[in-house]
């Protein structure tokens, strides 16, 4: 089931278009990456669907209805990548503002607080003030404030940026504990390696249009075919690369082919197509700014 659809978005910032006619959807209990070079529309994009930016035509359902009007859907929760919090205050306190913020009260903001705590592995620092946090600790609290009030649609802008990897596992640990239990996640990262390792799927954005979206094998399909990387590095020194679709059959030739001419091969490498090569295939190599 589609619990976020969008459909024909567009929007503009004077002379310059952001979005053109943009469409996609998020399925229950899905993680989704949302990728495209700086500039295609990604942040204007999540802060549409967030109720922050309205649109000059086009439509955003959740759960079939509507965005309301003014504010922000109920069923949703954003995590910015700006960190928006209150270093000063501890964990919980953090939680105890956003959560109210959130329309929580009393035992149920209690248990919330919690529960949130517990789910980004921060309940044994939650009375600490936040200043004294590391960037991947503020950065899981971050998502914790964004989830206090467990809801069924979350929006994470860049969720993992700035944090060493053993912070980028917990982070993924806990969106991949939110996914199983059935909540729906849409979230933008520049980490291509992350989004084809822990994404369900992916959406490629670029010039403000959804200009492919798909598992990787079908996005591989679509663009750069099934074609394998073969690499053999030579005890000399020499390395030699080619392409092949049926590793099982082409290789033992070349590798017959190097011990005739009196070489030897000291490591095999087979790398298939990623998703950095299906982004660079229909984005382009040059960097935007």
């Amino acid at each position: 089931m589609d619990v976020l659809t969008v459909t024909g978005a567009r929007k503009a910032f004077g002379t310059t278009t952001a979005l053109d006619d943009a469409s996609f959807e998020l399925r229950q209990g899905e993680l989704l990456a949302l990728l495209g070079p700086n500039g295609a529309g990604k942040t204007t994009l999540i802060r549409a669907v967030a109720g922050r930016v309205k649109l000059d035509g086009g439509e955003i359902r959740i759960f079939g209805e509507p965005l309301p009007p003014q504010g922000t859907h109920a069923a949703l929760g954003i995590v910015p990548q700006e960190i928006a919090l209150y270093p000063l205050m501890s964990a919980r306190e953090n939680l105890a503002v956003f959560g109210a913020l959130q329309g929580l009260a009393g035992a149920a903001l209690t248990r919330q607080i919690a529960w949130a705590l517990e789910h980004t592995g921060l309940a044994d620092r939650a009375t600490e003030p936040v200043k004294g946090f590391s960037g991947g600790m503020r950065r899981r609290l971050n998502i914790a404030c964004g989830i206090v009030h467990q809801p069924r649609v979350v929006l994470l802008d860049e969720p993992t940026v700035g944090v060493d990897p053993q912070s980028r596992d917990r982070i993924y640990d806990t969106l991949t504990a939110l996914r199983d239990s059935g909540v729906s996640l849409l979230l933008t990262t520049h980490h291509l390696e992350e989004a084809e390792a822990r994404c369900s799927r992916t959406v490629i954005i670029d010039h403000g249009r959804v200009i492919a979206s798909g598992t990787l094998p079908e996005l591989v399909d679509r663009t750069v075919g099934k074609d394998r990387l073969v690499t053999l590095r030579l005890v000399n020194g020499g390395v030699v690369s080619a392409r092949m679709r049926d590793v099982a059959a082409d290789l033992p030739p070349l590798l017959e082919k190097i011990r005739a001419s009196g070489d030897t091969v000291d490591d095999v490498e087979v790398r298939g197509p990623s998703l950095q090569a299906v982004f660079i295939h229909l984005t382009g190599r040059e960097l935007r700014e």
